[in-house]
């Protein structure tokens, strides 16, 4: 077990290796901040140079669900922490490399709980009885057609393991059925034959969505301001801190978040996200990791959820967590297949109070989230204008754009 509070010096014996599996643009911030605390940080990706790579110390490549791969990674490697930052990851394996004595971020059985909505979904709401929306797992086309009669229209459908909303559908009546399993099909994790189970929710009618980042460390469990977010096809597109609700529903948010968050146990940053219906709060998923709405803390707290979820999990306290300023972020999105560019920069960093990231994926793929645009204000409304004018400003180009 790592010796909590104590930090060696990197390439030496005494270093604290971090293993990042998946090295996204969300690990690239969290490899950063552990740079900047002095850990060797070696990343794992299933390509070359993915973002978190670049900051690393040193990479391997290889996909996430290679059981052998990862054990003999691990093996030679020999992190102190092991730190998931996807889903889609050999979580069985990740359960018996922590019961030889490796840690696991937060712990195994919080990355295998949440791999898969069924996981997640059964554990918050039949053993933590947390209210959810109605649901049901379905893995043939014959009970998904008796799950919408069940539940009635509208409802949505998703795949039990997927990510940023491929295979998400909101089904309004029963013609578009066909069409909506096959998508699931198509956008959930399991290859070849097999149906994908899939989840089959009743339509909740929510004033609005919430991420509530929740840090659980060493000295307590605490919650960040809650953030707002806008969802298009399943994925965020832009996102906001604070987000005005009612003292009732933000003391029910934070409630229900750290009894999510102290049930699934181990140190670092989750992201919890609930529906609000006036002051009624209502379960929706967790991630054990920083989560992409959480992008703007960067712009609005002293210590951003990449700073916070390093320092929990290396067993270090977390102060008050200190929001200086009203902030927003807008995703930065193209279309294409190559190596893309961004213009203009200059001009969109212009605005006052405005910041960039820009991710450094080396392809586009299709569409893709390349970057994000901050930006503080004195009120949101105010910080989603700039962001909004600073990502607006920036035209991506990529050398087969559609």
């Amino acid at each position: 077990m790592p010796s909590h509070g104590t930090i060696g010096t990197v390439f030496s014996q005494n270093a604290c290796r971090v293993l990042l599996l998946g090295s996204g643009e969300l690990g690239k911030e969290v490899a950063i901040e552990l740079k900047r605390l002095g850990c060797e940080v070696i990343a794992c990706d299933r390509y070359a140079n993915a973002p978190a790579m670049q900051v690393a110390d040193r990479s391997h490549v290889f996909s996430m669900l290679d059981a052998a791969t990862l054990r003999r990674v691990v093996e030679e490697e020999k992190p102190q922490y092991i730190v998931p930052e996807i889903e889609a990851i050999a979580t069985e394996e990740l359960v018996q490399l922590e019961q030889e004595g490796y840690t696991v971020v937060p712990n195994a059985r919080a990355a295998r709980l949440t791999m898969n909505r069924e996981g997640i979904r059964r554990f918050v709401a039949e053993e933590l009885q947390i209210p959810t929306s109605p649901y049901v797992f379905v893995d043939s086309k014959e009970a998904f057609e008796q799950a919408c009669k069940e539940t009635g229209f509208p409802l949505l459908i998703k795949p039990a393991m997927s990510s940023s909303g491929k295979g998400q559908s909101l089904l309004k009546k029963a013609d578009a059925i066909d069409q909506a399993w096959t998508y699931a099909q198509e956008g959930g994790r399991v290859g070849g034959t097999h149906h994908s189970t899939c989840i089959v929710e009743g339509f909740v009618d929510f004033d609005y969505e919430i991420t509530v980042l929740t840090v659980r460390a060493s000295n307590g469990t605490f919650c960040c301001d809650p953030i707002g977010h806008v969802q298009e096809d399943g994925d965020y597109r832009r996102s906001w801190q604070p987000m005005a609700m009612s003292e009732k529903a933000w003391a029910q948010a934070q409630e229900i978040s750290r009894t999510v968050v102290d049930g699934l146990g181990g140190y670092g940053l989750f992201g919890v996200e609930l529906f609000v219906c006036g002051d009624e709060i209502i379960f929706s998923e967790v991630s054990p990791r920083p989560h992409d709405t959480g992008m703007v803390t960067l712009a609005t707290q002293e210590l951003s959820e990449f700073a916070l979820h390093a320092r929990a999990f290396l067993g270090l306290p977390i102060p008050d967590i200190f929001r200086y300023s009203d902030g927003a972020s807008v995703a930065l999105l193209a279309n294409g297949e190559g190596a893309p560019s961004f213009n203009n920069c200059d001009t969109a960093l212009s605005q006052p109070g405005s910041q960039l990231r820009l991710f450094g994926k080396h392809l586009c793929g299709g569409q893709r989230r390349l970057g994000v645009a901050l930006a503080r204000g004195t009120t949101t409304d105010q910080a989603l204008d700039i962001a909004q004018k600073v990502a607006d400003s920036i035209h991506i180009e990529t050398p087969t754009e559609l």
